[in-house]
């Protein structure tokens, strides 16, 4: 856990928990880490995901703290890390079968120079693709004529997503990170929270869940298992793909809101006076012309935490591009600083950047949470993808160390029923000896009332 110091220090967390020193003592005593390492590679896979999941629950106890004065003991289990590192790959259905996270045309494929690799998930992004190449159904042999940046150029000019394989050299060199792992910025002046309604630190607490596939749904999950009442709000228009909209609403209330109409902006704009964190997973920019963009909601909302994850960061000539985790593998070299063979890019034995990212946004707001509990101001808190993967390339390399990849773990042990015979894993951690659980099962995707009900309940509580 020598990765935990840096991360809490990053986070600014009061004594005993903000700095190394303190960390030497008690803080360290009160988390209970069980397990050998984990994920196999030869970058600290397992080290940032153990790191990122024990942040988030210190910043959890943490807010415990400020609301009721009392600190809970931490214990964390490395295999249930992993678990829930590939949760979206362990969801099971009543026969035991999984669901296909990637289309055939996400993938590696070669260039005239190079490798690029592609997004296709989303039927918008998959039309993009192959407009862009001039196909109508393999990109390959298209691809394979072209010169990597020209791929990326002609993909992304024309609303795709498609990145030429970088050297993490090459990356740094034009976009180094600019910014700290969890940045928190103080906004404006905010009452102190509420007193604490229920036995888990966020306790009563109303979440905005503005964010979509992975990363965001994540931390936000991770929230709604520490007691907050998450809402999720989709677009009509734009429906999640079905591993998400299962995995993504675990412990939250779903719903749908058309921001383009007049009603559906009003809708929102209720939503965010009545939460006490808004969470964006857009590309910076991009919600702005809804009213979403942090300076907005701040001069609207005072005192409205505000946290917005991004792939590509917010400054840069990357900024304003859509991005996911296989992009900013690639992207950034994590491909190349993987590769089994030097020739091809290789990827990580998780989607890591997705879920360390999304664990540190949980942990960034609930710090900003406690600084408004002990009577701070509100804060903006930001994360990335990319930020998350220079942190991962930036610890020592060496050679792989054998790691308990959960592929071999029992996976049963972490495994939670999701109704209608679904399975998935449970939140990693326990609070004072307690184990996290969701707070309810997963709703109908969408169907959920557009309001955060008293017990933070929507739909009708099933999978689906």
């Amino acid at each position: 856990m020598n990765l935990l110091p840096g991360v809490l220090a990053a986070l600014d967390l009061p004594a005993p928990f903000g700095t190394p020193a303190a960390l030497g003592g008690p803080a360290l005593a009160s988390l209970r880490l069980t397990g050998g390492p984990v994920f196999a590679s030869p970058l600290a896979v397992g080290d940032c995901a153990v790191a990122s999941v024990a942040a988030c629950l210190v910043a959890a106890a943490d807010l415990a703290h400020a609301r009721t004065g009392h600190r809970p003991g931490i214990a964390l289990d490395t295999a249930h890390v992993a678990a829930a590192m590939r949760s979206e790959i362990h969801l099971r259905d009543p026969a035991g079968n999984g669901i296909d996270g990637f289309a055939p045309m996400s993938r590696l494929w070669p260039a005239a120079d190079g490798w690029v690799r592609t997004h296709a998930n989303y039927p918008w992004h998959r039309s993009a693709l192959l407009t862009a190449l001039g196909v109508t159904d393999d990109p390959g042999p298209a691809i394979a004529a072209l010169p990597a940046a020209e791929v990326e150029r002609r993909v992304y000019a024309a609303g795709g997503l498609a990145v030429a394989a970088r050297t993490p050299e090459q990356w740094r060199a034009t976009c180094p990170p600019d910014a700290p792992l969890v940045n928190l910025t103080p906004t404006t002046h905010a009452p102190a929270l509420p007193a604490s309604t229920g036995p888990l630190p966020a306790s009563g607490l109303r979440i905005l869940d503005l964010t979509r596939v992975i990363a965001g749904p994540a931390g936000t999950r991770m929230l709604a298992a520490l007691g907050a009442h998450v809402l999720r709000v989709d677009d009509p228009n734009r429906p999640e793909l079905p591993l998400h909209a299962l995995d993504g609403v675990i412990g939250k209330a779903s719903t749908e809101i058309d921001a383009t109409t007049a009603g559906g902006l009003r809708t929102l704009d209720r939503l965010i006076g009545d939460a006490d964190v808004v969470v964006t997973g857009y590309r910076p920019g991009a919600l702005r012309r809804f009213g979403l963009a942090p300076d907005r909601i701040a001069e609207r909302h005072p005192g409205t935490i505000v946290a917005t994850l991004s792939a590509w960061g917010t400054t840069g000539p990357w900024a304003d591009r859509r991005g996911f985790d296989s992009l900013v593998q690639i992207a950034t070299g994590i491909g190349w600083a993987v590769s089994p063979d030097g020739i091809r890019p290789g990827t990580l034995p998780c989607q890591l950047l997705d879920h360390a990212t999304g664990y540190l946004l949980a942990a960034g707001i609930l710090t900003a949470l406690a600084r408004r509990a002990r009577g701070g101001p509100a804060t903006h808190v930001r994360v990335s993808l990319t930020r998350t993967a220079t942190w991962l390339l930036d610890q020592p390399r060496g050679t792989p160390l054998p790691g308990t990849d959960d592929a071999h773990s029992n996976i049963d042990d972490h495994r939670v029923p999701l109704g209608d015979g679904w399975t998935g894993i449970g939140p990693p951690g326990l609070l004072d000896g307690h184990p996290l659980r969701w707070p309810h099962l997963p709703p109908r995707y969408g169907r959920s009332p557009a309001t955060f009900l008293s017990d933070g309940m929507g739909g009708n509580g099933q999978a689906g």
